[in-house]
């Protein structure tokens, strides 16, 4: 994770310096930027480096939309885009179109209509991903570098989208690349709108409390992350914290996830006997909107699974 939070950091610092002038926060190299002002306040335009502030975008009356794979110059410099459930994905050329649908038939199953979901609640998380446009950049392996001709329609892509992180094809652990980097635009965006007492960026959300009882009970080992205090970086500890919570609640994790900055709880039994409060968390709100993508869809993503180099 430590290789990823730095790409998240130095993007959101372009971000948040460009939109803010009050406040300083961390570099990152995937989310936003524009430049303040020396003579004009500027607007804060995104929450933590990259969640829109502002509506953006009308829902469609149909929220479980989708398309195929299509060319686009609204992403520059992505080249082609697929749109599912309120997600935009978006790759260059040398992202495979059976990747990006893959990719697209895990959201459908995480947000499938089966037994136990409120479908109204569903429909508001996946609303608040369209209007708060979130959008996922793919890119092929740990290549993540533009052109310098094309920093400038990157920086505006990401100015114009809630981009919080991104997906690499062809990478180890391509499974637990997909669904984490789902995840995190979901939790980030969906259920930072959808429930703001439970999952919102902030100090005071429950998800914030049930972060601090794993952190001093070192289940969650966030030394990597520095120590440096700020918006970026609690956004970046929350959106990690939810998705190892999830990952848990979900059985994800022993199967697909790396021992990294999450220790000895692995399952959803783990959970509760060890951080309760954050069992409470899922089992009230997850369950309710969202499932695990079946086990047959994950295993389709071994066959784009890289090696180290």
């Amino acid at each position: 994770m430590s290789i990823r939070y730095v790409l998240c950091t130095i993007l959101s610092l372009i971000l948040v310096l460009g939109s803010c002038t009050s406040e300083k926060a961390e570099p990152e190299k995937a989310e936003a930027g524009e430049m303040a002002s020396e003579t004009t306040e500027s607007v804060k335009t995104h929450l933590g480096g990259c969640i829109l502030l502002s509506l953006a975008a009308e829902a469609p009356n149909d929220l479980y939309q989708e398309s195929d794979v299509v060319p686009t110059d609204e992403y520059k410099p992505f080249t082609k885009k697929l749109s599912v459930y309120g997600i935009v994905l978006i790759g260059r050329d040398d992202i495979s179109d059976d990747f990006m649908r893959k990719v697209a038939k895990t959201i459908k199953e995480m947000f499938s209509q089966g037994e136990g979901i409120d479908q109204e609640l569903q429909k508001e998380v996946l609303r608040n991903m369209y209007k708060y446009k979130t959008v996922i950049p793919f890119f092929k392996g740990h290549d993540h570098e533009f052109a310098p001709e094309e920093e400038a329609a990157w920086d505006n892509t990401r100015s114009q989208n809630s981009i919080c992180d991104i997906i690499m094809e062809g990478v180890p652990g391509q499974v637990n690349e997909v669904v984490e980097h789902i995840l995190h635009h979901v939790t980030d965006v969906g259920l930072h709108y959808t429930f703001p007492d439970d999952w919102s960026i902030s100090v005071t959300s429950k998800v914030y409390q049930a972060m601090q009882e794993a952190i001093e009970k070192e289940y969650y080992i966030i030394e990597q992350y520095g120590e440096r205090d700020g918006e970026v970086r609690n956004r970046v500890l929350i959106q990690e914290f939810a998705y190892w919570v999830i990952g848990s609640g979900w059985n994800f994790l022993g199967p697909y996830a790396p021992d990294a900055e999450w220790k000895i709880i692995r399952t959803a039994s783990d959970l509760k006997e060890m951080l309760p409060l954050s069992y409470e968390l899922f089992e009230s709100t997850i369950p309710k909107v969202m499932a695990s993508p079946s086990i047959e869809t994950l295993e389709e993503f071994k066959e784009y699974e890289g090696s180290e180099n």
